[in-house]
Order: C-alpha cells, then sequence, then structure tokens
C-alpha cells in the first residue's frame, strides 16, 4: 500500500486539507470563526500613518490570507463576521476600535469583498505558484482599495485625489512587503503537502 498523499482535486483551497470530519459544518464554522478573530488579532498590529485617518494594519494581510485559505464562501463569512460584530461594538477593528462611524470603514468593507475574490482565485490554483500568488494578492489589495478610497473621500469630504494620496500612495509599500510574505507562504504551504496541482 503506497503512503504517498493522493492529489488534491482541482478546485481545492488548503482549508479543504483538513481531514475529513463527521461534522463539516461544524468545521466550517469553526473555520469562518478562527478567521474572524485572527482579523481582529492583526488589526491590533497597527502604525499611525501622519496625514491620514487610516493606520496601516496587519488586518488586510490577513483578510486576504484568509479568503485564499478558505476559499470565497468561508472567506466571505469570516470577513463578515468580523464586519459585523466589530460595527456592533467589538473592540477589533484597527486600533481597538469598533462602530460604523469612521472614515475607514470603507477598507472593512472592501476587505470582505476582496477575502470573496481572492478566494475564487484560489480555487483556480492562484496561490500555487509565486507568480499566481503575487497577482491574487494585487487583485485583492486593489479591490480593497476599490471600495475603501472612495467611502474615505466620502466620509471626510476629501476630493478623490486627497484620499488617494492619505489612503492608498502611504501603503503601497507595506502592500508590496505583505504580497511577497504571501507570495512565499502559500505556495510553500502547498509544497509541504506534496499536493500542488
Amino acid at each position: 500500500m503506497s503512503t504517498a498523499a493522493a492529489p488534491v482535486r482541482s478546485g481545492a483551497v488548503l482549508a479543504d486539507l483538513l481531514p475529513a470530519a463527521r461534522h463539516r459544518y461544524a468545521v466550517d464554522a469553526a473555520l469562518v470563526l478562527g478567521g474572524a478573530a485572527l482579523t481582529g488579532l492583526a488589526a491590533q498590529i497597527a502604525v499611525p500613518v501622519p496625514g491620514s485617518p487610516v493606520p496601516v494594519t496587519g488586518q488586510t494581510f490577513a483578510a486576504l490570507l484568509i479568503g485564499t485559505s478558505l476559499g470565497a464562501r468561508r472567506g466571505f463569512l469570516s470577513l463578515a463576521v468580523y464586519a459585523v460584530v466589530g460595527m456592533a461594538g467589538m473592540p477589533w477593528f484597527a486600533e481597538g476600535t469598533s462602530g460604523y462611524a469612521m472614515p475607514s470603514l470603507g477598507y472593512i468593507l472592501g476587505m470582505l469583498l476582496a477575502a470573496t475574490v481572492v478566494g475564487a482565485l484560489a480555487r483556480r490554483g492562484g496561490d500555487r505558484s509565486v507568480l499566481r500568488t503575487a497577482g491574487t494578492m494585487a487583485v485583492g489589495s486593489a479591490v480593497i482599495y476599490a471600495v475603501g478610497v472612495p467611502y474615505l473621500a466620502l466620509a471626510t469630504g476629501m476630493s478623490l485625489s486627497a484620499a488617494v494620496a492619505a489612503g492608498l500612495t502611504p501603503f503601497l509599500i507595506g502592500d508590496a512587503l505583505k504580497a511577497a510574505l504571501a507570495m512565499g507562504a502559500l505556495p510553500a504551504a502547498w509544497k509541504l503537502l506534496g499536493r500542488r496541482d
């Protein structure tokens, strides 16, 4: 009898590699809640940006990692739990904030959409190689900014160009570093498991 791992079916994400359980819904619920908690913890890694109401945080990296690891449905649900619970008063948004009357809420809504998009890309192999992962992370980041920057402009009364200067430009280097981490971690996880398609 061979001990080699069977290849994963096409369309799998990392969370699908968990051992099969009798209670798949319980496993999915744990993954969703764990992803929300991880995002809340990562949001506490926050560095203020001079001249911007939006800090650099770990939550964008967490949201993209959760989306690619869990897939679109579980990624969406995880970020939805994070957003709804935070808007209801749990202080786990950046810098321990909560609620919905803040200029950075658009980024959280963008993360919810981005987790869904990168999860769908991961099901198509978007996290299996360095170059694919780079593209997946770039698309996810673009989705976050496409929602977050206009929301920032509306919430603060800034012009769109001022919102880009305050809510996009200062974050590009950090986003490149986060993408580099993902480019190493995700393909390595697949390779380590010996299950790349």
